[in-house]
């Protein structure tokens, strides 16, 4: 036969490999994706609540080092099982279904007993299609690159839960990853000093370099501040990471945007701030767009690109009612950064996001900061629940 490749770009997923195979002897055709972009900073893991036929239509991108759990049936597709392939829920069940019943001829004549079992477990993935009762869908990805639609996009979706989690050293290393843990000696070293390191542009591949200086926010705190610059292709990308340890109480910050003035406005946004602004039931989820230093301008900016470059929202896989929405909340984003009055609201548990007061050291009438105490489900999400800092050592060394 013949396989054929393609190298595809992807806005929301970076570039992709589509591999196609044909034989003209018995008509068997497969096709196949990988991608060829970089590993994203963080896993991914979604938790789909599925509860009618409309959400077995939803689209799921699938990597091949991505793992899917049916927990009602206890039932895993585990890494690396599978090729990457783009589907719907109910693509990937009939996937599983059909390579279940590919040796059941075989299983019947050497293994009755197990072949029995199989049918039936065949048939329960049957029912889980007709969704005659809700049943949870889960998709971990440690690479970050894996995807579950979300049709009421840009709004929440109260069915669908996307967590992003540092990943293990297991699973770095089933990745291919090395990270280096080498620290410098002192931060002094560093405030007076722009490090260098060789990387590869994430766009091109081409070899770049990552430029990190560490700066200090008036009024807030230290911040590690990385831009990265392709001189092949012209990407250019920054991010942001908080230089100091995550404060004792989260931090919810609220503005109320009454002026055009509002947009310039400094905004540090870490990887575990979420966004919210009421007016448009719009609601951004930690991790999303990682860490940035901007203005309020430049971030509102991010999220509408983040809308516009997603091809299940605006490409040629969304539907025209979804689209029309979708239009409609861009034109009220729009409003937002011209003249409408809006709230804007960051949520950050760590503590870690800032919003510029430009009234400091007095108080801004327009913007409220809240500190709170962060519930257990959001350390355990910080991974603070499992973390001793404490009356470690000689506890360490007696177990020696």
């Amino acid at each position: 036969g013949v396989t054929r490749l393609l190298l595809t770009r992807i806005p929301f997923f970076k570039e992709i490999i589509v591999s196609s195979f044909s034989c003209t002897s018995c008509s068997w055709s497969n096709t196949e994706i990988q991608s060829a972009g970089r590993i994203q900073e963080q896993g991914v893991r979604y938790t789909l609540a599925v509860t009618s036929r409309q959400d077995m239509n939803r689209e799921v991108v699938k990597t091949d080092c991505a793992s899917a759990r049916i927990p009602e049936l206890d039932f895993e597709i585990p890494a690396f099982s599978q090729k990457g392939v783009l589907t719907t829920i109910e693509g990937i069940i009939d996937r599983a279904m059909a390579g279940l019943e590919q040796d059941q001829p075989t299983r019947r004549v050497t293994d009755k007993e197990v072949a029995t079992k199989i049918d039936e477990f065949i048939g329960k993935l049957r029912q889980l299609k007709e969704v005659n009762s809700p049943f949870t869908f889960i998709l971990d990805d440690p690479s970050g690159n894996s995807f579950v639609e979300n049709p009421h996009a840009p709004q929440r979706d109260e069915a669908l839960v996307v967590t992003h989690y540092r990943r293990s050293p297991q699973q770095a290393a089933v990745l291919g990853l090395e990270v280096d843990a080498k620290l410098p000696d002192t931060a002094e070293d560093l405030r007076d000093e722009v490090l260098q390191f060789n990387t590869n542009c994430p766009e091109c591949n081409a070899p770049a370099s990552t430029n990190m200086k560490l700066v200090q926010i008036p009024h807030f705190k230290e911040v590690i501040i990385m831009a990265t610059n392709c001189d092949s292709c012209g990407h250019r990308t920054n991010e942001v990471k908080s230089g100091g340890a995550i404060e004792p109480q989260g931090t919810r910050i609220t503005l109320r945007i009454t002026d055009p003035s509002d947009m310039t406005r400094d905004i540090l946004k870490s990887e575990t701030c979420s966004v919210e602004i009421p007016e448009l039931e719009f609601e951004l989820g930690m991790g999303a767009l990682g860490g940035k230093f901007t203005t309020l301008e430049g971030l509102l900016k991010d999220i509408r690109d983040l809308v516009e470059k997603n091809p299940f929202t605006l490409g040629d896989s969304s539907t025209p009612s979804r689209t029309g929405k979708l239009r409609e909340f861009i034109g009220k984003l729009q409003d937002v950064e011209g003249k409408a009055q809006a709230h804007f609201i960051m949520d950050d548990p760590a503590g870690n996001s800032y919003l510029q007061n430009v009234y400091a050291p007095e108080e801004d009438p327009e913007l409220s900061v809240q500190r709170y105490e962060r519930t257990f489900e959001q350390n355990e999400e910080l991974g603070l629940n499992d973390m001793k800092t404490e009356g470690y050592e000689p506890e360490a060394a007696s177990g020696r």
